[in-house]
């Protein structure tokens, strides 16, 4: 074995370690997008809830 072979080598392993990824995967798209629906479903449920308390609070520190 040469001496600058295992060098290059080394190179070789770092360059293809270091590149960036192209793009996202679908796994990622649809794992973003569950999570983008359960905090829609989360929000909707805490308003759903507590909708009208909040309301009325907003109206009666209108005095409306």
């Amino acid at each position: 074995m040469r001496p600058t072979s295992w060098w290059i080598g080394l190179r070789a392993c770092v360059r293809a370690a270091a590149e960036p990824e192209d793009g996202m995967t679908t796994a990622e798209l649809l794992g973003n997008a569950a999570l983008g629906i359960a905090a829609l479903v989360a929000i909707w449920a805490v308003l759903q809830a507590l909708g009208l308390d909040i309301v009325n609070w907003i109206r009666g520190q209108l005095g409306v």
